[in-house]
């Protein structure tokens, strides 16, 4: 397994590289101390995971986000940070991480929330997911296994996709379909998890412990 960590504290990081060992003893982990050098590692190798501090100087932390998020569009990012805000939280998803891990959780909490992304799934703090930012669409309305067992593998696909992130032209390209095919199955998606857009699908999918492999 290889890792990107990236976070302007050098003991931090040491100490964080030690504790994720307990997720694959051959870890390989590159460290990065901010967003210029971790997008300078573009290219070197396929990272399984890119861990992400928000508060680095010199970037705005989204911003550093969507630029780490454009480099390297087929790993999972992971932010880890000291802000818990639920509004900074959908921001992250917004921008596209697939995890939100604030730094006052206990190693245990991190390791498992890091094992479920690997497995292609959704973490987010139990604050956002069970306090929530906006009212649900309807009232008394919620996604269930039921509705979203009934997709077609082609709309989980979608899911997987818009989960990570991607937009509708990339999600046609790698999938060898229509943009306008990718808008069908993203309506299938957004009925069947009773969601409103992309950020409502990722909190949804995190609620429902979906892994989308």
């Amino acid at each position: 397994m290889t890792l990107l960590l990236v976070d302007d504290h050098p003991l931090f990081r040491s100490g964080l590289t030690y504790l994720l060992r307990s997720l694959d003893d051959r870890l390989h982990v590159d460290e990065a101390g901010n967003c210029e050098q971790a997008t300078s590692l573009a290219g070197a190798r396929d990272y399984d995971l890119v861990l992400v501090d928000l508060k680095m100087p010199g970037v705005d932390g989204l911003d550093a986000l969507t630029a780490i998020r454009k480099v390297f569009p087929s790993s999972p990012v992971v932010v880890l940070s000291g802000e818990d805000d639920p509004r900074v939280v959908r921001q992250a998803i917004e921008s596209g991480a697939m995890g939100y891990i604030p730094k006052s959780s206990t190693p245990d909490v991190m390791i498992q929330a890091l094992k479920l992304v690997l497995a292609h799934g959704v973490y987010l703090p139990p604050n956002v997911l069970h306090g929530g930012i906006e009212p649900p669409p309807k009232a008394g309305a919620a996604a269930d296994h039921d509705s979203v067992e009934g997709l077609s593998p082609r709309q989980m696909e979608v899911l997987r996709c818009v989960v990570q992130g991607k937009q509708n032209k990339v999600i046609a390209r790698e999938l060898a379909i229509s943009e306008h095919t990718v808008k069908a199955h993203l309506s299938a998606v957004l009925r069947a998890l009773k969601a409103r857009n992309r950020t409502e699908i990722v909190y949804a999918a995190a609620k429902l412990g979906l892994r989308l492999v």
